[in-house]
C-alpha cells in the first residue's frame, strides 16, 4: 500500500502547467503569432467577476492577450449571438470563454453552439465532446484537463486501476470518465441514483468526487491506498470545504487534493494551456 496523506498541490502544479504554457507561448510569438483569449461576462455576480479577473491576470503573466467583454445582465440573446460571431471572425482571438450560468433569459446550449469549435476552449460545443466521445483530438473541458495533470502528479500508471467518478455533469463528471477511459482505467460512474455509493468508493483506486456537497463523502469510505480528487467546492460556515470529509479522507488516502488550493487553480492553467493549443492549431490550418 502506499504511503498515506500525500497531498496534491494544484497551486505547485499549475505553476508548472503555467511555466509550459509560458514557453509555448515565447515560441509562437517568435513565429509571429500572439495567443489571444476573449472572456464574455454577463450580468455583476461578484463571484463571475472575480473569477474572470483571475484569467486575465493569468493570461497577462503568461504572454497571452486578454479581451474582455462585459455585458448587462439584461441582454438580449440577438446581441449576445452577434458578439460571438464577431469573435469567431478575429483573427486576434484563439479561444472564447462565455463565464456560466447566463441568466435565466438567455439560451446557453444555443450560445455554445454558436461558438467555434476550434475556439472552444471550455470542450463544451456538441463537436467538442463529440471528439472526447471518439477519441480524437480536439479541446477538451478544463476542469477535466486538470483532474488528469492531478493524477499524472502522482507517478501512477492508471491502467487497469478501477476510477469511480462522483458526478455526471457535462462540465465534469462525464468528460472525467472518459479521459479516464483513454488511460485504460476502469470506470464507474456514480450519481443521485446510484445504490450503494458507499460500497462503489470503497472499491475504487481512484475517486474523484464532482457532485457539490458538502463533505457528502466520509473519510472511512476512502479504500486504504486510494489517490481522491476532489472537485468540489461548497461554502459552509467553516469556510470552503469540497465534497469529501479531507480530514478523515487524508488518513487513507495516497494522495488527495486539499479545497482550497487543489483542482481550483488547475481549472484556470489548464484554460491557458488550451488557449494556446487552439492558437497553434489555427496557426497549422492557416
Amino acid at each position: 500500500m502506499d504511503e498515506v496523506g500525500g497531498l496534491l498541490d494544484g497551486k505547485a502544479v499549475a505553476a508548472k502547467v503555467r511555466d509550459e504554457v509560458a514557453a509555448d507561448v515565447g515560441r509562437l510569438r517568435a513565429s509571429g503569432l500572439v495567443p489571444g483569449l476573449a472572456t464574455v461576462l454577463i450580468g455583476h455576480d461578484p463571484a463571475s467577476a472575480v473569477y474572470v479577473r483571475n484569467k486575465r491576470r493569468a493570461c497577462e503573466a503568461v504572454g497571452i492577450a486578454s479581451f474582455s467583454f462585459e455585458l448587462a445582465a439584461d441582454v438580449d440573446q440577438a446581441a449576445l449571438v452577434a458578439l460571438i460571431d464577431s469573435l469567431n471572425a478575429r483573427d486576434d482571438i484563439h479561444g472564447i470563454l462565455v463565464q456560466l450560468p447566463l441568466p435565466r433569459h438567455l439560451d446557453t446550449n444555443k450560445l455554445i453552439e454558436g461558438l467555434s469549435p476550434t475556439k472552444d476552449v471550455d470542450g463544451l460545443h456538441p463537436l467538442s465532446q463529440g471528439l472526447l466521445v471518439a477519441g480524437r483530438p480536439g479541446l477538451r473541458p478544463c476542469t477535466p484537463l486538470g483532474v488528469m495533470r492531478l493524477l499524472e502528479e502522482t507517478g501512477r500508471d492508471l491502467a487497469g486501476l478501477r476510477a469511480v467518478v462522483v458526478g455526471r455533469s457535462l462540465l465534469v463528471g462525464k468528460p472525467v470518465g472518459l479521459l479516464l477511459l483513454e488511460r485504460n482505467a476502469t470506470v464507474t460512474l456514480c450519481h443521485s441514483k446510484t445504490h450503494d455509493l458507499a460500497d462503489e468508493v470503497g472499491r475504487a483506486d481512484i475517486v474523484v468526487a464532482a457532485i457539490g456537497r458538502a463533505r457528502a463523502i466520509p473519510g472511512d469510505w476512502i479504500r486504504c491506498g486510494a489517490i481522491v480528487i476532489d472537485v468540489g467546492i461548497n461554502r459552509i460556515d467553516d469556510g470552503l470545504v469540497g465534497d469529501v470529509d479531507f480530514e478523515s479522507a487524508r488518513t487513507r488516502a495516497s494522495w488527495i487534493t486539499p479545497v482550497p488550493g487543489g483542482v481550483g487553480p488547475m481549472t484556470i492553467a489548464m484554460l491557458l494551456a488550451n488557449t494556446v493549443r487552439a492558437a497553434a492549431a489555427i496557426q497549422a490550418r492557416a
